[in-house]
């Protein structure tokens, strides 16, 4: 009863709920859980492989070197589980794809073909179910900020209309988190944005102070959407660990957190921040394609928005760390 009551009054106020969703109904934890299957859902910070070009099969947004690179890639490492844990394009459970946005289409890049998360969900259920040892992971909104973003800086929508679908994109999130438990999963994991003003796209426009808006907008939306969802759900504040490692870069071994270490161009739509930015998209980047030839595991940006391998392996232990806390 009394966590029933702490829910309703969370709702005045989402990063309270954001710590709501992280300790309400943990108590002592009897069984470690430890999950058999990850299943990720998502845009290009998640996205293991999904797509292809002519620089790099299997293109993921970070540096493609062939190590364990993507954050989610590194949280399976940590529980054992890598060895089968593949695109859904080549038969796996990691669904996200780049640029895909929650529910809205075209894509960040302009492309209607590109599976929302609401379709990469769509369709894992119809092939099959969750079960007690799945761990479905969410984490999406990037790909919706930067195609709101480019209305904004094309003068066809305001700011004030941005922070409007912004916010409906993260209530979305929500409703498919939701789903997911209704669907039967005891353990869902749930990734808000990171503060896009953090950025190096963010320095490059000067629209710092919208991005944040934008960044935390999205994500107190998304805790209002799940806050009676404590049980069942685990939110992790990617706000948070991005904040401090720009802001103490040293902290976690880096030498840089500003500037972009990838000089792949994209004479095409790219990760869609138009073409009056730098069209760097990291989802070309090989370790043969680095500024200056720089040891890139000493930065923290592979482009103007997503993150090296070394942050990524770094914020999926975070991760890990969290949910062995939790569950």
């Amino acid at each position: 009863m009394a966590c029933h009551w702490l829910r309703r009054a969370l709702l005045v106020l989402a990063p309270a709920a954001a710590l709501f969703l992280a300790a309400c109904g943990s108590g002592t934890i009897e069984s470690q859980f430890t999950p058999t299957r990850i299943v990720v859902f998502g845009d290009g910070m998640s996205d293991l492989g999904q797509t292809s070009n002519d620089a790099v099969t299997n293109a993921r947004y970070t540096v493609n070197d062939n190590s364990v690179n993507v954050w989610v890639q590194q949280l399976a490492f940590d529980y054992g589980i890598l060895t089968n844990f593949i695109p859904a394009v080549s038969g796996g459970t990691a669904y996200a794809t780049g640029n895909a946005r929650i529910a809205v289409k075209p894509d960040a890049a302009g492309n209607a073909n590109t599976a929302t998360v609401t379709q990469q969900i769509d369709t894992f259920l119809a092939k099959g179910s969750l079960t007690a040892t799945d761990l479905p992971v969410l984490s999406g909104g990037t790909a919706d900020i930067i195609a709101e973003m480019a209305k904004v800086r094309a003068g066809t929508e305001t700011s004030d209309q941005m922070i409007a679908n912004v916010k409906a994109a993260g209530v979305a999130l929500g409703g498919q988190v939701r789903r997911l438990v209704q669907a039967g999963a005891p353990h869902v994991l749930v990734v808000g944005v990171y503060d896009l003003s953090k950025s190096p796209w963010a320095t490059a426009t000067g629209q710092a102070t919208l991005l944040n808006q934008a960044s935390t907008q999205f994500n107190d939306q998304l805790l209002l959407s799940i806050v009676d969802l404590g049980a069942n759900v685990l939110y992790v504040d990617a706000a948070l660990f991005f904040n401090l490692m720009v802001s103490s870069p040293g902290s976690y071994g880096l030498t840089d957190a500003t500037t972009v270490v990838c000089t792949s161009l994209d004479t095409g739509p790219g990760i869609g921040l138009g073409a009056d930015v730098s069209q760097i998209n990291s989802a070309r980047c090989t370790s043969s394609t680095i500024y200056n030839a720089v040891n890139y595991g000493l930065y923290a940006w592979a482009d103007f928005v997503y993150p090296t391998p070394t942050i990524h392996r770094q914020f999926g232990d975070y991760v890990y760390n969290r949910i062995r806390a939790r569950w």
